[in-house]
C-alpha cells in the first residue's frame, strides 16, 4: 500500500503538465498526497474492518471511501467521483483509472488468485463497474498478489498480457512511451485503458523501486495515479528504501500515518501465521 501512496506523492507535481523524464527530483515542497492516497487508505482500511469475512466488502469499502472524503474535502476529486462520494454512491460504470489506484491493498490480504479476482471486484464495482475499469483494478491487484508470492517478471507480464496484449509488444517499452505519451484532450490517458499497461510497463522495465518510480512519473500526463500504481506493484515486488519511505510519511497527517502502519502490522502478521 505505501509503494502506491509514495507514486502519488512524487507524482503530484507533475499531474497533467507537459512532462517526460526520468531526471527530477523525488521529493519538493510542491509534493503532496492526492485522492490516490485516500482511497487507497480506505481500501486498506476497509480490508482490515472484514477482518477475512469478506461477504460485505463492497458496503464496507463505500462506507470507508465515504467517511475518508469527508474528512478531507477539499483535495481534489474528479467531478463524477466527486458525486459518488458526497451525493450518491450510485454506479457510474466507470473505466477511470481510480479503479486501479486504489487498489494494491487486495493484493496483499488475498491468499489466491481466485481470491484476488473475488475482492478486486468486490470493490471495484461500486462505483467503477465497467469491464474495463473491472480488468484494470484485477490487473493491479494481480501483479501486486503475483509479485508479494515471488513471482519473477517473465511470469508476471505473461500473467497480465492476458489483461493487456500489448504487454507483449517489444516496442511497447518505457523510453518509446515517455517519448509518445503526450497530452490527450479526449482523456484516454486517465482511462485504465490508456493508463494501467503504461503503469505495468514502468514496472516491468524498471532495476528498483526507485525506479520503477521514476519511470511510471516521467511517463507524464496522470502522474500521480500511474505512479500509485506502478509504485504498489514495485512495494511488493522490491520493498521501499528506507530513506523514501521515511520521505513519503513526512507528507501524511498522523491520522494517515496510523492507517499506515496499521495495514503493515497486518501483512506483518499475516507473513508471520503463515511460517
Amino acid at each position: 500500500m505505501l509503494g502506491a501512496i509514495i507514486g502519488d506523492i512524487v507524482g503530484s507535481r507533475f499531474e497533467f503538465i507537459d512532462h517526460s523524464g526520468k531526471d527530477f527530483e523525488l521529493f519538493t515542497s510542491t509534493c503532496h498526497f492526492t485522492d490516490d492516497s485516500l482511497m487507497t487508505i480506505a481500501v486498506a482500511k476497509a480490508l482490515f474492518l472484514c477482518k477475512g469475512n469478506y461477504e460485505n466488502l463492497g458496503k464496507v469499502a463505500t462506507r470507508c471511501m465515504v467517511d475518508i472524503a469527508h474528512e478531507y474535502p477539499n483535495v481534489c476529486w474528479g467531478e463524477r467521483f466527486h458525486k459518488w462520494l458526497f451525493v450518491s454512491q450510485q454506479r457510474l460504470n466507470s473505466f477511470g483509472n481510480g479503479a486501479g489506484m486504489r487498489i494494491s491493498p487486495v493484493g496483499w490480504v488475498a491468499d489466491s488468485e481466485e481470491e484476488v479476482k473475488l475482492l478486486s471486484r468486490k470493490i471495484t464495482e461500486i462505483s467503477h463497474d465497467h469491464p474495463e475499469g473491472l480488468k484494470g483494478a484485477e490487473c493491479i491487484a494481480m501483479a501486486v498478489y503475483w509479485s508479494r508470492i515471488g513471482k519473477d517478471k517473465s511470469f508476471i507480464r505473461q500473467g497480465l498480457s492476458k489483461y493487456y496484449p500489448i504487454l507483449n509488444d517489444k516496442s511497447f517499452k518505457i523510453q518509446n512511451i515517455m517519448d509518445s505519451y503526450g497530452y490527450d484532450e479526449l482523456g484516454y490517458w486517465v482511462t485504465c485503458q490508456g493508463s494501467v499497461p503504461q503503469a505495468v510497463i514502468a514496472f516491468l522495465d524498471g532495476e528498483g523501486f526507485e525506479d520503477v518510480i521514476r519511470n511510471a512519473v516521467g511517463i507524464g500526463g496522470d502522474s500521480d495515479t500511474i505512479g500509485a500504481m506502478a509504485g504498489g506493484i514495485a512495494e511488493a515486488y522490491y520493498g521501499i528504501p528506507q530513506e523514501i519511505e521515511d520521505m513519503a510519511f513526512s507528507y501524511l497527517p498522523a491520522d494517515l500515518q496510523g492507517s499506515c502502519y496499521a495495514f503493515e502490522l497486518i501483512k506483518k502478521k499475516r507473513a508471520s501465521d503463515k511460517k
